[in-house]
C-alpha cells in the first residue's frame, strides 16, 4: 500500500470537492436556463445524478433549492435523494471506521 500523507490527502480531496461540487452547480443552472427556451438541448438527467454521484450531490440540493429546479420531477428526485443517503451513509461509515482505528 503506498503510504501518502494525511494533509496530501485532504488537499487533494479538498480541491476536487470543490471543482465537482462547481461544476455540478453550473451544470444545474446551464440546465434550468436551457429549460426556458424550448428550442434549446437540454442537459440529461442521467448526467446530473452522475455529477450527484461522483460527489456533487451538496452542490446538487443547493442548486435545487436555490434554482427550484428539479425540486419534484420524479423519479429524478428519488434518484437523488437515494444517492445523498447512501453517500452520508458511506461517509459516516468511513468516519466511525477511522475514528475507532486511531484510538
Amino acid at each position: 500500500m503506498i503510504d501518502l500523507p494525511l494533509p496530501l490527502i485532504a488537499s487533494a480531496t479538498a480541491h476536487y470537492l470543490i471543482c465537482i461540487w462547481l461544476i455540478t452547480f453550473f451544470t444545474f443552472w446551464l440546465d434550468k436556463e436551457r429549460s426556458r427556451n424550448q428550442n434549446a438541448r437540454r442537459i440529461p438527467e442521467r448526467t446530473l445524478l452522475q455529477l450527484s454521484l461522483f460527489g456533487g450531490w451538496p452542490a446538487a440540493l443547493l442548486a435545487r433549492h436555490l434554482l427550484r429546479h428539479k425540486t419534484v420531477k420524479q423519479p429524478f428526485s428519488t434518484y437523488l435523494d437515494i444517492i445523498v443517503i447512501v453517500e452520508i451513509m458511506i461517509i459516516v461509515g468511513f468516519s466511525t471506521y477511522y475514528l475507532s482505528s486511531t484510538q
